[in-house]
């Protein structure tokens, strides 16, 4: 099965220059859903991870799904305002502009293994400020792992001194 059959391409959203790239069609079939799972986790290759971190809001998709699937932890990264507890945050670009992330701070532990995962990796803006906020706690990140790439606008860059795992390079 290609998963990438089950991204569709939507002009203009959510700005009238961009091409975004749609996950539903494959967060709606199960076994497209299940494959791109097995895909993610496998990348892995056995390492433990204590942690997940999901960036909103796509992020959660596979974030928790991975998390369940590793017996790990599940933490989310949300836009200013929308934890309850104490954050830190961290502000980032995005290939339309920018904006801020929180996390909780009690979210990581010093040592704990972690793994970030987004549904894309574009300019590497989001990426770059989950990382900060997950090393700022004490955290070692494993991999940064995303369902696909937008390599055109050279997000691995912003992010090289980690691992970096894709399941669909556009």
């Amino acid at each position: 099965m290609k998963i990438k059959n089950y991204i569709r391409d939507i002009q203009g959203f959510p700005k009238k220059e961009i091409l975004f790239k749609d996950i539903t069609p494959l967060l709606n079939d199960p076994m497209a859903r299940k494959e791109a799972l097995s895909i993610l986790a496998e990348s892995l290759n056995g390492q433990l991870i204590d942690k997940v971190v999901g960036a909103e809001s796509r992020g959660f998709f596979f974030g928790m799904l991975l998390a369940q699937e590793l017996n790990a932890g599940f933490v989310p990264v949300r836009k200013p305002g929308k934890l309850p507890y104490e954050t830190i945050s961290a502000t980032y670009q995005l290939e339309y502009g920018s904006d801020s992330l929180e996390m909780h701070t009690d979210a990581i532990k010093k040592g704990d293994r972690v793994l970030i995962h987004d549904d894309v990796l574009a300019t590497g803006g989001t990426a770059k400020a989950v990382c900060e906020l997950v090393e700022q706690l004490g955290g070692v990140i494993v991999q940064c792992n995303f369902l696909m790439e937008l390599s055109f606008l050279n997000g691995r860059e912003k992010i090289k001194d980690y691992s970096v795992f894709v399941a669909i390079t556009y």
